[in-house]
């Protein structure tokens, strides 16, 4: 990567994504001239606009600022859900400019300051948000790359003078092979992203890669049970965790009224009575493993307490959005079998008397074939399923591939129907609903503020 000293301008090729628009914000904090391209203008891409990024939207070279075109001074990263064929990354590759993927710069970071890294099929986005807060509220303090606005601070960005950074470590295109941990949690090893990896094999001995990327005198936190064998170098202290079992774990977990508390149980120093500030029982698992890295990282048990009973929650991760006597509404950005299967255990223990409907909308053809059956079970453990079309991301529609593989495989007395998202507003009016979910990593989301405001009215 070039020497920050030796850039002026940075562009973006996707600048709307989460993940992206993090690094983006950090180079507009040093005062460089940042700018980018994206598909469609998203609320994030406005409020980036607004804090000083310049944005186009349609592939044009002709709208790149004059400034980018500098390739000694200008710094080029891309997202790799561009296509190959994009005009405008064509060009920077045509001339010779230093392009980089997210995943190597976010490397470069971890090799200037202590990364605190996150990886893991699901939990990842919860866990090193946790973390970021348990850090930054505590003497260490940190800068933060995370895959979620956090409600907290309103951004998926923290920075600070501080020598640490949390960063959630992503395993789509093997993108966390760039990053050097200080320390990591690897929350899950399920298989994913199988049209990237192939196979479950590939997959695991990715995890296991990653951790050999872990810099001595660091730590590995893993979950208990995985299915992976680390392979960690000299100096590399290794602890498991679990809700209930592990070196870090919970003990005399309490969970009524809306409320969650437990204990707190590590080898260096127990702390009582943890109240979690998003009472969810899988914020138990998550919480225990954000507060082992920050307390390996030299938070103390007070600070712990503090920063966990503070959380407030990350965007669309089990989201309430509306929450009284009559009407439950949430949102969860589960899309992964797994994930749901988390996310629906967790309504089950808040909700166990209520009856729980999910309005769910599958993420990428290739997921769908691959873990259809898995999909069907986990939303079979609440009462009524609804499924609309799949969102394509970044694909293009495999025949026979449809939500209907979902549908067919619903266990019996589940109820479920198969609707267009273009009718899921109209659906919503003419049903009533005690408890509400809408999962999915698609842009079923953006619906989710209507969906709310017309069961306010029922």
């Amino acid at each position: 990567m070039k020497d920050l000293k030796d850039i002026k301008s940075v562009y973006f090729v996707g600048a709307g994504g989460i993940g992206m628009s993090a690094i983006a914000r950090y180079f507009l904090h040093k005062g460089l001239l940042v700018a980018g391209y994206d598909r469609t203008s998203t609320p994030l891409t406005v409020r980036l606009e607004e804090e000083g990024m310049l944005l186009h939207y349609t592939d044009d070279v002709d709208l790149i600022p004059s400034p980018c075109l500098d390739k000694e001074t200008t710094l080029i990263i891309f997202t790799p859900a561009i296509p190959d064929d994009h005009s405008e990354l064509t060009y920077f590759r045509s001339n010779g400019f230093e392009i980089q993927k997210r995943a190597q710069v976010l490397g470069t970071l971890t090799r200037a300051h202590k990364g605190l890294c996150v990886a893991g099929t699901h939990g990842k986005t919860t866990t090193s948000a946790m973390c970021a807060h348990i850090m930054h509220q505590s003497q260490p303090d940190c800068n933060a790359f995370l895959g979620g606005i956090t409600k907290n601070y309103g951004t998926n960005y923290i920075l600070s003078d501080s020598d640490y950074v949390v960063i959630e470590a992503d395993e789509y295109d093997r993108s966390f092979h760039w990053l050097r941990p200080w320390m990591t949690v690897i929350t899950a090893t399920d298989p994913d992203h199988l049209d990237i990896y192939g196979t479950k094999e590939a997959y695991l001995d990715s995890f296991r890669h990653y951790t050999t990327l872990i810099q001595p005198g660091g730590a590995l936190i893993i979950h208990t049970g995985l299915e992976m064998t680390p392979d960690v170098a000299d100096g590399v202290r290794t602890f498991t965790y679990s809700r209930d079992e592990g070196d870090f774990h919970a003990d005399n977990i309490l969970i009524e009224n809306g409320e969650i508390t437990f204990d707190f149980i590590s080898p260096i120093e127990n702390v009582a009575h943890v109240a979690l500030g998003q009472p969810i029982p899988i914020n138990i698992e998550n919480a225990v493993a954000a507060m082992a890295m920050a307390q390996l990282s030299g938070c103390s048990g007070e600070e712990l307490k503090a920063a966990i009973g503070s959380y407030q929650g990350v965007d669309r991760r089990f989201d309430f959005k509306l929450k009284d006597s009559r009407h439950v509404v949430m949102s969860d950005y589960a899309h992964h079998p797994i994930e749901i299967y988390q996310s629906a255990k967790s309504i089950r223990e808040l909700y166990h008397d209520r009856k729980v409907t999910a309005l769910f909308q599958p993420h990428l053809y290739t997921r769908t074939r691959d873990f259809y059956r898995e999909f069907a079970d986990s939303l079979s453990q609440l009462d009524e399923v609804v499924l609309c079309d799949i969102y394509p991301a970044r694909e293009k529609p495999i025949p026979g591939v449809t939500s209907k593989l979902i549908y067919d495989h619903l266990r019996p007395g589940v109820a479920k129907e198969l609707i267009r998202k273009s009718d899921v507003l109209d659906y919503v009016r003419s049903r009533d609903f005690d408890v509400l979910v809408i999962l999915g990593a698609g842009d079923l989301d953006d619906y989710v503020d209507q969906i709310t405001t017309i069961i306010r009215q029922k």
